[in-house]
């Protein structure tokens, strides 16, 4: 992990085609501006996580569908 000390108004690039701009420090709280191409997708943390656990819930809800349809089929073959 890259650890980088900033001020506010400063900023911090990534590649050539992202910027975090220091918007406004407030005691622990920090805002930062993110300027990326619309391609990329940019989320908080726990929003992030969020996604993926929905995400693997679909997945496992998919593979239940799956089963019962083959049972289903099976049982219509009979």
């Amino acid at each position: 992990m890259l650890i980088l000390s900033r001020n506010r108004g400063q900023k911090i690039m990534i590649n050539d085609n992202i910027v975090l701009s220091i918007i406004e420090i407030n005691g622990d709280q920090v805002r930062i501006g993110i300027e990326a191409p619309s391609n990329v997708s940019i989320y908080r943390e726990e929003i992030y996580e969020s996604i993926k656990q929905q995400n693997q819930h679909a997945i496992e809800f998919n593979v239940e569908i799956k089963g019962i349809l083959n049972g289903l089929a099976r049982q219509k073959k009979n």
